[in-house]
């Protein structure tokens, strides 16, 4: 009963830590700053994927809210690098 608690917690901390280096990544343009934030997203994308694949149906609104971060994570990255 605790599991899908804890990859949703997972997922949480994957993209808040994400969130944290993108701000810093797009802010200083540092090309080795964007790396490490892609990576971030990333690893917050695979945590999501892996907690989905187990979701119970009742954390549906926080997925769907999961997915709409990432996807804004994603497109801030992309438009630093162009």
């Amino acid at each position: 009963m605790s599991e899908p608690f804890n990859d949703i917690r997972q997922v949480e901390m994957a993209i808040k830590a994400a969130q944290r280096m993108v701000g810093q990544a797009t802010m200083s343009m540092d090309a080795d700053q964007l790396e490490a934030a892609t990576d971030a997203l990333a690893q917050a994308k695979n945590q999501y994927a892996n907690a989905l694949s187990h979701a119970t149906g009742v954390d549906d609104k926080f997925f769907e809210f999961s997915s709409e971060l990432i996807e804004r994570l994603d497109h801030q990255l992309t438009e630093a690098k162009e």
